[in-house]
């Protein structure tokens, strides 16, 4: 869930005027944006493999081997990128860096907590569980347990990929018209 980091640096960035320096430049416009968006995808990765080579040193052994480790890192990796699109909408609509910190932690720690990452699902309440299966965090970790063990379904594949799929179709969009109209001469 550390793809707040992007809403608060892009936030702290426009307040700065970074953003307004940018416009007298002679290049695309959503560049910075995008480039923004790249870059954590760097750091998203970078922290994964320090995380799975924890993992390995700690005994974690996935029986998908390889390939399921890789194929699991990426998963994660779209699900960071997909939600990286609505913090930098949350970013771009919020005034200040602290508003920012406070809509990332107050929409974070549910999805976090209503999700299979923590607990056994069938130990909520029936509308936690409700909730709890559509939630793209439990999507995501699902597809990921699935892939690094090799019993990963289709169907676990499809709704995580159709839920990243949604996130950035709804709110890329929202970004880019949120970030023109921020930066409008």
């Amino acid at each position: 869930m550390s793809s707040s980091h992007t809403a608060l640096a892009l936030n702290t960035d426009i307040a700065k005027g970074i953003f307004d320096r940018f416009r007298s430049l002679p290049f695309w416009r959503p560049a910075a944006l995008v480039g923004a968006l790249l870059g954590d995808m760097v750091r998203y990765t970078i922290t994964a493999l320090v995380i799975i080579a924890l993992g390995l040193i700690l005994g974690f052994r996935p029986e998908a081997g390889l390939s399921g480790v890789l194929l699991s890192l990426g998963v994660a990796l779209l699900f960071a990128f997909s939600l990286s699109w609505v913090w930098t909408t949350v970013g771009l609509l919020m005034d200040d860096a602290e508003s920012v910190m406070m809509v990332s932690q107050l929409v974070s720690f549910p999805l976090l907590f209503i999700s299979n990452v923590f607990v056994d699902p069938t130990t909520m309440p029936a509308f936690l569980q409700k909730l709890m299966r559509f939630s793209p965090v439990s999507l995501t970790a699902t597809a990921v347990r699935g892939l690094i063990h090799g019993h990963v379904t289709t169907t676990q594949l499809g709704t995580m990929f159709l839920s990243c799929a949604l996130l950035i179709v709804v709110f890329a969009p929202l970004t880019m018209i949120l970030y023109n109209n921020k930066n409008a001469v």
